[in-house]
Parts: C-alpha cells; sequence; structure tokens
C-alpha cells in the first residue's frame, strides 16, 4: 500500500497537514500532474498519482525537510516542529493567512520545549578591520548559512548589480542578476547547493539553513532540482569568471578560507592576476567610487 494512502490522524497538526496537502493540486503547486518532484533525501517520486493532491515527497521537498520527518509530522509522531519548519511548510503547502495561523498555533507547543537558540553569527572587529583595509582585492565574510555577514567597499562595489547582497544563494537563485554576472551561472549555483548540503547534513535542525531552504524550496525550482541530489563534496570554484555592468569582464580567482577563530564563517577572497585586464578592471571599479561604509548584513528580525 501507498505510505500516501495509509490512514493518518483524525486531527491535531497531522490531520491538518495532511487534509491541505490532500486539497493541493499539482497544478496549484507548479507540478506536472504526472511526474513527482524528487523527495528531499533524493528519491524520485515519479509515476502516476495514486493519491489526492501532493505527495509527502513533494511536501517534503518544497518545504526543504527530509521525507522522513514530514512522514513522522503527518502520522502525529511528531507534533512540536521548530516555527522556521512550519513556515516552510506555510509556504510550501500555498496556505493562506488564516491556514498559516492554524498552522503556527498547531505547531505552537514547540515554544514551551528548550530548543537550541538561532545562531548569532558576528564578524570580530579585527577581521573586519583586515578585509576594510584590502583597498584592491574583494573580499567577504560568510556565515555558516552563506549570508553575507561583511564585505570590504571593492565586494560591495562588484556586486552592486544585485538588488540584496544578503546571502549568496538568495543572490544566485532569486536575483536576475546573477545569470548576467556570472559567466557559467549554473556551475555557482551548483557549488553553493552542494556547501549549503553539507552544512544541513551536519546540523539537521539548524533554524537558520532550514528556514533559508525552506524559502529557496517554494521560490525557486532550480533550487529544488539541485537541492534533491546527494554531495560527496563541493567543488571549486578556482577562478570565477564574472560580467560587471560597468567595467565588463573579470576572471577572479576564488579562495574560501575557513576562519578558525569563528567555526563555520568563511573569508572569501576574489583576486585578479597582477598586470591583467582583471586588474586593471578592479582599478577602474575602485576608482569609480565604492561605498563609504563598507556593507554589513543586517540581522533578521532587528
Amino acid at each position: 500500500m501507498d505510505d500516501d494512502a495509509r490512514p493518518g490522524p483524525v486531527g491535531g497538526l497531522g490531520g491538518f497537514l495532511r487534509s491541505r496537502r490532500e486539497r493541493l493540486t499539482p497544478e496549484a503547486a507548479g507540478l506536472p500532474e504526472t511526474a513527482g518532484l524528487p523527495g528531499a533525501a533524493g528519491v524520485p517520486g515519479a509515476g502516476p498519482r495514486r493519491v489526492p493532491g501532493l505527495r509527502r515527497d513533494e511536501v517534503a521537498a518544497r518545504a526543504g525537510i527530509s521525507l522522513s520527518y514530514y512522514s513522522r509530522l503527518e502520522q502525529g509522531r511528531d507534533v512540536s516542529p521548530s516555527r522556521p519548519v512550519a513556515e516552510s511548510l506555510a509556504r510550501a503547502l500555498r496556505l493562506g493567512d488564516e491556514d498559516r495561523a492554524e498552522l503556527l498555533r498547531l505547531a505552537r507547543p514547540a515554544a514551551r520545549r528548550t530548543k537550541a537558540p538561532a545562531r548569532v553569527e558576528r564578524v570580530r572587529p579585527h577581521l573586519r578591520r583586515m578585509i576594510e583595509s584590502w583597498t584592491a582585492t574583494p573580499a567577504l565574510i560568510l556565515g555558516h548559512a552563506q549570508d553575507l555577514l561583511a564585505a570590504n567597499a571593492l565586494a560591495d562595489a562588484l556586486y552592486r548589480d544585485f538588488a540584496e547582497r544578503d546571502n549568496v544563494l538568495r543572490m544566485l537563485f532569486l536575483d536576475p542578476a546573477a545569470t548576467a554576472f556570472h559567466r557559467h551561472p549554473e556551475r555557482a549555483r551548483s557549488r553553493a547547493v552542494a556547501d549549503l548540503w553539507r552544512t544541513a547534513a551536519s546540523a539537521p535542525a539548524d533554524p537558520r539553513v532550514l528556514e533559508l531552504v525552506g524559502e529557496l524550496a517554494v521560490r525557486s525550482e532550480a533550487f529544488r532540482t539541485l537541492w534533491a541530489r546527494s554531495y560527496a563534496r563541493v567543488p571549486s570554484y578556482d577562478v570565477q569568471q564574472v560580467r560587471h555592468s560597468v567595467v565588463g569582464a573579470l576572471e577572479l580567482r576564488h579562495e574560501a578560507l575557513v576562519i578558525r577563530s569563528a567555526p563555520g564563517q568563511q573569508l572569501v577572497i576574489l583576486q585578479a592576476e597582477p598586470g591583467s585586464a582583471s586588474a586593471d578592471g578592479l582599478a577602474l571599479l575602485g576608482s569609480l567610487g565604492a561605498p563609504e561604509v563598507p556593507h554589513q548584513r543586517p540581522r533578521r528580525g532587528a
């Protein structure tokens, strides 16, 4: 018997999730009628549909959680998902305001349990001073979920074509500027997803990772496709080829260094070959007037 066809709990969170899953048609969710979306654990769900609405693996993939965890929620074996997971499920099921509020109410017992607080990431002052002193080399500091925590003036100027410079994955998958900026955007996206996939595997309940995966799984089909894969390693960028709207094509060697004094953070350096056209392009970009205050990503909720 198909797992999706087994009787589920009548009420509570499990019954609510099942009822909303069954009433969301594949067409409304943007999915083909007879082909399933690969599950969050990488298990394909292709074939004729035998259940009304979406399958569990499709909801799990759209919410950025594992199929086994979603199944426990729907079967009533776990009735206390975290707030980020509940928000991801609301987006995956395309709930309206009333249904979203009801889902959050049903999941509220989680607030009365002891749970790990969201990680607050700060850039150490000496690291900020260090990258700000590099006037000829773009440099960034990324958080564990690839949030842009800090950038020097030249990095801010380099990425000025993007509407929001807050997170590498959001920039790559949600901003149209990524396709024009990256000569090989698919490589950049694959590497960024592999990096996040590895982080999620090591910390599956991390609130920031769950929040980010949930948002991207709902808003980007390209992300859902890449996220369903398994990644043994994070591919190297080596030379990153980009095109800036003002100074044109640039070839920059990409180095990502682990910051041992701040576990989970990376120092990203984009360096041009000395004497090259790319070095001239960076010099021109710097002379055009970089922002007076280097970029600092605002904390969510501030």
